[in-house]
């Protein structure tokens, strides 16, 4: 697929495949170079169950629901991204690794 200049990147990301160090994987072995992600599809992460502790645990703040549901977001969003740096400097920039 590089050779003819396509990437592959996946499309959404959960706290369980970053866990589970699947991302990795896919990124070792089947050249995954990025992904996208967007809130509806966050939102479907959640409810199989592998965000309750963070959510049990970020609820005792007392912050918005929503404000948490971003923050969470956000933290996988990180990990992937950190996974995804060294092909982000290897490509100078040409695969972002996450939209």
């Amino acid at each position: 697929m590089h050779k003819l200049r396509q990437s592959l990147w996946l499309d959404n990301i959960t706290r369980g495949v970053l866990d589970s160090g699947r991302l990795q994987h896919y990124i070792d072995n089947y050249v995954v170079t990025g992904l996208t992600s967007n809130p509806s599809n966050f939102d479907k992460a959640i409810s199989p169950g592998t965000y309750d502790a963070a959510i049990r645990a970020k609820s005792a703040s007392g912050r918005p629901d929503e404000e948490l549901f971003f923050e969470m977001a956000v933290e996988d969003l990180r990990r992937a991204a950190d996974l995804f740096q060294p092909i982000h400097e290897r490509t100078d920039g040409v695969e972002a690794g996450y939209h």
